[in-house]
């Protein structure tokens, strides 16, 4: 019963991924209509960038774990 808390179901992990992979898309589109827009703060678009690749960094682990054997 205690590994119930530390398994996670497929299922779990195809929405979390779902989930951010559109909030992914949502962070490009952002950071493409933001490089367009003269006197936008680099910071903010630098942590618009770092962000999006701590998601695609996530969006990758948890793809691992649905399928580890998948990158061999």
């Amino acid at each position: 019963m205690r590994d119930h808390h530390h398994a996670i179901s497929a299922d779990t992990l195809r929405d979390r991924i779902v989930q951010l992979e559109s909030e992914h898309s949502g962070l490009d589109r952002l950071i493409d209509k933001m490089s367009d827009v003269p006197g936008v703060e680099g910071l903010a678009l630098q942590r618009l960038k770092k962000r999006k690749l701590k998601v695609k960094d996530t969006i990758i682990l948890l793809q691992l774990q649905l399928e580890p054997d998948r990158h061999v």
